[in-house]
């Protein structure tokens, strides 16, 4: 996913190139000692995510999560949360939360589109729970276009995410549970090699 954003080659002989550029100092997120690169998701997708064994991942590959969601479908709602950080505050039921670095998470669902990963702060992006969830979990599925302006979203140095009946979060991929979890940006504590003029750097070369 981040490499997609990034605009980074799939093929990894184009990829290799990109170590004749310079490298670049980019931020990086943290939350509780995690460090993470592109994005710590919540909501629904984290739910089925946690939910879904290796067992099942080997046997089925991406669809296990599909199964998983299907199957426990009745088990699964939404999350009810309070996000607080400077001059921003948020509480109520989300289908979906996205705290990025990077734009995109979960195979392509550009969940922060306006990220970039040099500029210091992590991208919020809140999908709050409307009252029609099934149709609203339809459009999420189908990728349709209503659902942008849904979202509430903020641009913060850091953010604390609280949970009532605790969180579930997918940190880059990992499954991360908590009751309380701290996010913040980690500025420029990495040099990596993108491509000139990606998408993910605010000064693009």
């Amino acid at each position: 996913d981040f490499a997609r954003a990034a605009g980074i080659a799939l093929e990894p002989a184009a990829a290799l190139e990109l170590l004749e550029t310079e490298a670049l100092p980019i931020d990086l997120g943290e939350v509780d000692g995690e460090v993470f690169l592109n994005m710590g998701t919540g909501g629904f997708g984290s739910q089925v995510t946690a939910q879904t064994s290796e067992d099942l991942k080997k046997v089925l590959g991406a669809a296990a999560y599909l199964f998983t969601g299907l199957s426990r479908f009745t088990e699964l709602s939404a999350a009810s949360v309070s996000l607080s950080g400077p001059d921003f505050e948020w509480e109520g039921e989300l289908l979906a939360l996205g705290i990025g670095n990077g734009r995109q998470a979960g195979g392509g669902h550009v969940l922060c589109p306006e990220a970039v990963v040099d500029d210091g702060l992590l991208d919020i992006s809140i999908l709050p729970a409307p009252q029609e969830v099934v149709g609203t979990l339809r459009d999420l599925l189908s990728g349709g276009l209503g659902l942008d302006s849904m979202f509430i979203r903020a641009r913060l140095p850091w953010v604390e995410v609280r949970g009532s009946q605790g969180l579930d979060i997918n940190l880059d991929g990992e499954p991360l549970q908590g009751d309380n979890l701290h996010f913040r940006v980690l500025p420029a504590a990495l040099r990596l090699h993108l491509p000139a003029g990606s998408p993910l750097l605010s000064r693009r070369g």
